[in-house]
């Protein structure tokens, strides 16, 4: 890297095309935002198209291209439509962030069914797995990119009734070394392990909850928190960076 590229080149994203999971609200939308203000053009995916219009019309709002594409990322065929909608839009993706996930309780893990653990796999794990597949296999074929699995501190300290979730979690971050190595040099493949935020799915949480955490930090994160570690990994800034796992997680413990 040249030593007299400034801050602002190291995190310019101008001319490349991000593909975000669960890109239309929580972590994803604050991501996707962040891409855009930084130069990228964005194909926004989640199962509701019309939330991902919502925030497609932000994108362009910030003068950058966006792709509203409605994906359940835990079904193949859906994944191969949206690699083929991103390719047909735009000719290649850059940046891929696996940031789509779900953690539904059941209320032992005696009662979780067959159907509600599948469905966690599904999502958490197998839809990140085919989309890096797929995705980092032209990339690689191509000029590089970056890959970022958001993960969870679920599957760092697993709790308690979260036994499917986090082991998802825990294959997902598993699968980060692997394909850094089978898509490296070119392609770089790193995990954000996300503690608690106060995305929507916060508004479920005991009220104390929402203030206090078990954490150095001692509070959850403002989805805003997590920008700075998304550009970073999405960016030039983090050439030597592959393979990594980066806590924003306030320092749980």
């Amino acid at each position: 890297m040249p030593a007299d590229r400034t801050t602002h080149d190291l995190f310019d994203l101008t001319g490349s095309v991000a593909v975000v999971t669960g890109g239309s609200r929580g972590l994803g939308r604050e991501m996707v935002l962040a891409f855009a203000a930084a130069g990228a053009d964005v194909v926004i995916a989640s199962r509701k198209v019309e939330a991902c219009e919502e925030t497609a019309a932000e994108v362009r709002a910030l003068g950058r291209k966006a792709l509203p594409v409605g994906c359940h990322v835990g079904r193949w065929h859906d994944l191969d439509a949206l690699v083929e909608a991103s390719y047909d839009e735009f000719g290649k993706v850059d940046i891929l962030v696996n940031n789509a996930g779900m953690s539904p309780l059941a209320p032992s893990s005696a009662q979780t069914s067959e159907e509600l653990f599948d469905k966690i796999l599904a999502v958490n794990f197998k839809g990140p797995f085919r989309l890096t597949a797929l995705v980092g296999e032209r990339m690689a074929a191509g000029a590089g990119g970056s890959i970022i699995n958001v993960s969870s501190s679920g599957a760092l300290m697993p709790q308690p009734f979260f036994a499917p979730y986090a082991g998802a979690k825990a294959a997902l971050n598993a699968s980060t070394m692997a394909y850094a190595r089978e898509f490296g040099p070119t392609v770089r493949v790193n995990t954000i392990s996300a503690g608690p935020f106060l995305t929507d799915i916060s508004n479920a949480w005991p009220e104390d909850q929402r203030h206090t955490s078990r954490s150095a930090a001692g509070r959850p994160g403002d989805p805003a928190e997590i920008v700075t570690t998304a550009l970073y990994l999405a960016s030039p800034a983090s050439s030597f960076t592959t393979g990594a796992l980066i806590r924003v997680d306030g320092g749980l413990y």
